[in-house]
Order: C-alpha cells, then sequence, then structure tokens
C-alpha cells in the first residue's frame, strides 16, 4: 500500500521555518515500521520561482506491507505531530484516491475522524 502525505506549512512561516517541521514529520515516519519513505511527486517549478513551492517540499509518499497496524500507527504518527504544533500545517493523507485532510482541531475531533478513516483502509 502506498499513502501519499501532503504537509502545508503554516503560510505565516517563511521557507526554512517551514521545511524544519516537515523534515521532523519525514524522520517520525521514517522511524516506524514503514517499508519506505521518499519524496512525493512534484512537478517543474513556474518560470521565475525562487524557491520550492511549500507543498511540493512537503509532499512524502510512504509505502506500507499490507499490515493495519502500521498505517494506524502511521496516521496516528501525524495526528500527533499536528497536536505537538502550535503552527496552522495541514496534511492531506491520500490512499487509492481517498483523501482525509488532518488540521489543527480539538483532540475528540481528529480522533473521530482518524478512526472511520482507518476503519475504510483496514477493514476494522
Amino acid at each position: 500500500m502506498e499513502v501519499l502525505l501532503v504537509i502545508a506549512p503554516d503560510p505565516e512561516l517563511d521557507a526554512e521555518a517551514a521545511e524544519r517541521p516537515v523534515r521532523q514529520l519525514r524522520a517520525e515516519i521514517a522511524g516506524l515500521d514503514v517499508d519506505s519513505v521518499s519524496p512525493g511527486p512534484s512537478g517543474a517549478a513556474p518560470d521565475g520561482a525562487k524557491g520550492t513551492d511549500p507543498l511540493t517540499l512537503g509532499a512524502i509518499v510512504v509505502a506500507l506491507s499490507a499490515s493495519g497496524g502500521v498505517f494506524t500507527a502511521l496516521v496516528e504518527t501525524v495526528r500527533d505531530w499536528l497536536g505537538r504544533s502550535s503552527a496552522r500545517h495541514r496534511v492531506s493523507v491520500t490512499i487509492d484516491g481517498d483523501t482525509i485532510e488532518l488540521e489543527r482541531a480539538s483532540d475528540a475531533e481528529r480522533r473521530d475522524l482518524v478512526a472511520a478513516y482507518i476503519r475504510r483502509h483496514t477493514g476494522s
């Protein structure tokens, strides 16, 4: 199973400050029992662009084994990462065209949303 994560850093942050939390999340995901973590798809930079688009910078493809436990751990890691940050980051999680967008919400709202998404993709 491949999961595409697109991290949209807080728009109030400059490019360097936005890159740090993306690297931190990528490292946390790499520490899970995933098959691989790689940069996500990116398009060519538009003419005259001075840097990388933060959305492209934050695209990560995570390959998982068929185990539902690893997927649950991945989504929980993203949820926890968002909860620890005071910034307004957003993360889109996409599997087979089904996307869930996570952002700062109450713990109960995020927990319910994540639980429903996990059930759809693990059958639990």
